[in-house]
């Protein structure tokens, strides 16, 4: 298993399991729920925060968060 942060641009991942934080239930209620495939863009210029699309929009999310969200490779 790897965590959102370790996802290379290019790579589409599917979300397996949130880690109990306070951010939770936002990220839930911006679709990132398990099942949910996600495709990773690009990072920022600097490095953080990075893009990601999912469903029909794409989203920032911080290094940091992306390290609580527990995904595989999509098949």
């Amino acid at each position: 298993m790897m965590t959102l942060r370790e996802a290379r641009p290019g790579m589409k991942v599917k979300i397996i399991a949130l880690a109990p934080s306070e951010l939770k239930q936002r990220l839930m209620s911006l679709g990132l729920i398990k099942d949910t495939v996600v495709e990773v863009l690009r990072p920022a210029p600097l490095g953080d925060p990075m893009a990601i699309a999912l469903r029909s929009y794409k989203l920032s999310l911080r290094l940091e968060d992306a390290e609580k969200i527990e995904v595989r490779v999509a098949e």
